[in-house]
């Protein structure tokens, strides 16, 4: 399950990387994993401080820092 993780976390920097700032339903549609794999990827980029996360009234919205 970590591999799955891992890769997932690297589909997630490849989309953000390419695209800019995300919406994080934006992602997980993007990224065509089941939804808890798709947000542990993110955990892990948010662990490893990559990731900026920024809610907001209109939503959550997911950038490479």
């Amino acid at each position: 399950m970590n591999g799955q993780i891992g890769e997932t976390a690297g589909e997630i920097w490849d989309l953000l990387d390419s695209n800019g700032e995300v919406g994080i339903s934006k992602l997980a549609s993007e990224i065509n994993k089941p939804n808890p794999v798709v947000y542990m990827g993110l955990g892990w980029l948010a662990r490893e401080d990559k990731v900026n996360v920024v809610k907001s009234k209109k939503g959550t919205k997911i950038s490479l820092k």
